[in-house]
């Protein structure tokens, strides 16, 4: 009909007014698009989506590109209309259209993307229906995976807001977990896209926050800590024995010592519906791909820092199963084997934070954290990049400083705390460390720029000392063999001369731990350097006791090598043998050091015990060279003359003295070096007895006295010399110093009833000048017999004759030529980085005449040396 209204339109226009065919669309052919737009939509609100009439609309869409605007203006209207009438279905089926158009027309993305996102933004706005913030968080992740290159970069970012707030939902609806899970399944897809297409979103933090708010703790947490309950007890009792405050107990776990086991990496395309609804499936995934975001280490700052942050704000720190732990923890699994030391990295740079700087408990919790992530590491492969070691001993300097100067005792409690955990992680750390020499350049390092402040230098000697424990306790576990490192060896003798009194005891213990390390950790060393109290008492090295036992396998099979096994009668029977493993074992089992000696445990078993069928494992000993001993002997020299020294340090030089000797008897060496081990004693003994000496007060003298005999007779017991040791018994009473006593292991320790602050007074004085009054006739009344019995066994261990040793050993003892610390003589030190010589000293002449040794300057020495008041 409308052929023949066309052909007579004029005559039919003004007859047949109700010709359908007069109207203007019958005179166009209705358009596809239309047709199938209006099919896609069921005629009930209630009927599913046609799913053919949208896969036909898109792939009409693909064939047609130029209809895609119109299709798309439709859809967004659509959208808006449905939204009024809160028709959900209807806009579920706009979802899918846009879906599919994201799908076959991904190339002509251009023409829809904007009407897409404006849809997205009015579902994701519509706070009244969950339902349509679900589809439109959908709808926004299979854009964002739809992404070819960054075109819509800031599109996308924009949303960042919005979806990190619909992640933030309350409540245990089913509807609200869903939104939950759909919201961190599109913050998922935004990580991925900054992985894929290099760029970071200003609201990355944002992202963090949410993701964490729905990152749920494991299930077996509490079941572990159920498990780890009958090793508490055990925990609090080495707590209790270390001696560690009530601060520190109460915050010990058991759960620290449990590696946590590695999670199941989830894959998104793998989900169950159930995971795909469950919002913590969603933040594992955006951990993850936030590991995979973070490939180096100013992406990773900028993932961890917001994570950080979050921490501390929510205290997530406090538990080893809080959330920091969990996260840090699967964090370091899924990283690459390559990247996992930067997690640890980034925990302990943290502690700059000004959230945590000041927060020593806060501290504390993190770097507990710290040495579970690293326990982890090295549970798989060894710490390469350990930088951040560092910036723990820095902290733990602040840390014994501000101890120092703590008045309160929650202070000085938290600190401990603090301090206890740094050493724990430090532990851990030279575990898993398989090249230590790094560690020992560091130390170096720190002892290179050792102020000389008071109460810095031992905040910094005591750190460094922590450090030295654990580099040893890691030697003894990994038994591999050190040569003493030189650069850490020339700043411990420089250390030994600082003007701080406990600085040169540290540098000792320091010493001590390195040269001979154990299995124990004496945390009561530190406690005892930072207390401030440079007249208290300590236990020298007592917890060290297993490596002074088990130095017996060295010396017995070094006896063996010189005599072949045939025990020589000198003196020593088996039940001085008992006595001695009995005296080792009480020892052991007390916690507390031999009766006569409150300071040092006793080592008789070291020199006397047989070798037996329960022989103690050879022991780990870092080895000193020729050069490093000889240094050594010239150091011990200077510090014993030194005109501050206290009983403290008088202890520390016998101790470290007698550390030398034995790892000097474990190598071969040239006699002129066994001589010079022999020489130093006499010449502190001629020392000890000058009376004319202006530099050192009678009290000192009586101090050195004590050292030298002590030093004299370890030397003739190691060389099994014992007639020696009876005539020097019978010569000096080893009570002749009220501060200083000789104990049955031939060891100088400070008296624990001594008043230190007494040390030097003017009745002390009176006392100790009555004695060395009286012991040079006594002492040269039996000099040539004392000679004559060195020379006589010297010669037989050595091949010097018997003219050349007694030539040597009648000679005083002089610094080295070679003494050198590194490039630099220790002449050239400045004046306040040492104690320095007295201008006045005598001749050997002039000692001659008064029948004592001597004691002379080397004319080598500048006058720089000479005397200068005492640097406290």
């Amino acid at each position: 009909m409308g052929i023949i209204s066309r052909k007579i339109f004029p005559a039919c226009e003004s007859m047949c007014v109700c010709c359908p065919a007069l109207r203007s669309r019958s005179r166009q052919p209705v358009k596809r698009y239309k047709k199938l737009l209006s099919e896609i939509f069921p005629k009930s609100p209630g009927a599913p989506p046609n799913e053919r009439k949208i896969t036909k609309l898109c792939e009409y869409a693909a064939r047609n590109p130029f209809r895609i605007p119109k299709i798309a203006k439709y859809l967004e209207e659509r959208c808006y209309k449905e939204l009024r009438y809160k028709h959900v279905k209807f806009i579920n089926i706009v979802t899918e259209a846009y879906n599919k158009l994201l799908c076959m027309c991904k190339e002509q993305m251009a023409y829809f993307a904007v009407n897409l996102l404006n849809v997205v933004s009015e579902l994701l706005d519509n706070s009244k229906q969950e339902a349509t913030q679900i589809l439109g968080c959908q709808t926004l992740t299979k854009f964002i995976y739809s992404q070819a290159d960054g075109t819509y970069t800031h599109n996308i970012e924009k949303f960042v807001h919005k979806v990190c707030k619909l992640a933030h939902e309350d409540g245990e609806e089913h509807l609200r977990s869903c939104l939950r899970a759909s919201s961190l399944q599109c913050l998922s897809a935004m990580v991925w896209f900054m992985a894929q297409y290099p760029y970071i979103f200003s609201a990355l933090d944002e992202i963090v926050h949410a993701t964490l708010d729905n990152y749920e703790l494991d299930t077996h947490a509490e079941d572990d800590d159920d498990r780890g309950e009958p090793h508490r007890n055990w925990v609090d009792e080495v707590v209790r024995c270390e001696g560690r405050g009530a601060t520190v107990a109460c915050d010990a776990s058991p759960s620290n010592m449990i590696i946590r086991p590695q999670p199941e990496k989830k894959d998104p395309s793998l989900l169950t519906r159930e995971e795909i609804e469950t919002p913590k499936v969603w933040a594992q995934i955006c951990i993850q791909r936030m590991v995979e975001l973070a490939k180096e280490s100013t992406t990773l700052r900028l993932v961890v820092d917001p994570m950080f942050v979050y921490f501390d704000s929510r205290q997530h720190w406090v538990s080893q199963q809080g959330l920091a732990m969990v996260v840090l923890s699967d964090m370091s699994y899924w990283e690459a084997s390559g990247n996992r030391q930067l997690v640890l990295a980034a925990v302990v740079r943290h502690l700059d934070h000004k959230n945590v700087a000041h927060d020593p408990q806060l501290k504390s919790y993190i770097i507990q954290v710290a040495a579970a992530l690293a326990r982890q590491i090295r549970s798989r492969r060894m710490l390469a990049e350990i930088g951040f070691v560092s910036d723990l001993c820095r902290h733990l300097s602040k840390s014994f400083q501000a101890t120092l100067e703590s008045v309160g005792e929650q202070d000085t409690n938290l600190n401990i705390l603090l301090q206890n955990s740094i050493e724990d992680c430090l532990l851990e750390i030279a575990k898993g460390i398989d090249d230590v020499r790094s560690l020992f350049n560091m130390m170096a390092i720190s002892l290179e720029k050792l102020p000389s402040s008071g109460s810095v230098a031992r905040a910094t000697v005591g750190s460094v000392m922590v450090l030295a424990h654990m580099i040893s306790l890691a030697l003894v576990t990994s038994r591999s063999q050190q040569v003493f490192p030189e650069a850490l060896h020339v700043q411990l003798m420089k250390a030994m001369l600082h003007p701080n009194l406990e600085v040169r005891v540290g540098a000792h213990q320091i010493f001590s731990a390195l040269l001979i390390p154990s299995s124990f950790r004496p945390r009561h060393e530190v406690a005892s350097l930072c207390s401030g109290n440079v007249y208290e008492p300590r236990r020298w090295r007592s917890n060290n006791f297993s490596a002074f036992a088990s130095i017996s396998v060295l010396l017995e099979k070094l006896r063996r090598e010189k005599d072949g096994i045939k025990r020589e009668k000198n003196g020593f029977n088996i039940h001085d043998d008992l006595k001695g493993k009995a005296n080792m074992e009480d020892g052991r089992n007390q916690g507390h050091v031999h009766r006569s000696s409150p300071n040092i445990y006793n080592i008789t078993s070291i020199i006397d015990r047989a070798a037996g069928p329960n022989m103690i494992e050879e022991p780990y000993i870092m080895k000193l060279t020729e050069d490093q001993i000889m240094q050594l002997l010239s150091a011990f020299w200077i510090q014993a003359t030194l005109p501050d020294n206290l009983p403290s340090n008088i202890e520390a030089i016998s101790h470290s003295f007698v550390l030398t000797l034995i790892s000097l008897c474990l190598k071969n060496v040239n006699d002129n070096l066994v001589v010079r081990f022999f020489q130093l004693p006499l010449s502190l003994k001629n020392t000890s007895l000058d009376l004319s000496n202006g530099m050192l007060t009678p009290v000192l003298q009586r101090s050195i006295l004590m050292l030298s005999m002590s030093m004299l007779m370890f030397a003739a017991k190691i060389y099994q010399i014992p007639n020696l040791n009876d005539l020097i018994k019978s010569i000096v009473p080893f009570d002749a110093d009220p501060y200083l006593g000789i104990s049955e292991d031939i060891q100088v320790f400070v008296r624990p009833e001594a008043d230190v602050r007494g040390y030097g007074s003017v009745t002390e004085s009176q006392h100790a000048s009555s004695l060395l009054f009286e012991l040079p006739d006594k002492i040269y009344k039996y000099e040539n017999a004392m000679m004559d019995v060195l020379v006589q066994n010297l010669s037989a261990i050595t091949e010097l004759g018997m003219d050349d040793l007694r030539k040597q050993l009648l000679e005083p003892f002089t610094p080295d030529d070679a003494f050198t610390f590194g490039p630099q003589s220790i002449f050239d030190l400045d004046h306040h980085q040492m104690i320095t010589y007295s201008k006045e000293s005598l001749s050997f002449d002039e000692m001659q005449e008064v029948k004592h040794l001597f004691f002379t300057i080397p004319a080598s020495i500048p006058k720089c040396l000479h005397p200068l008041p005492s640097l406290m």
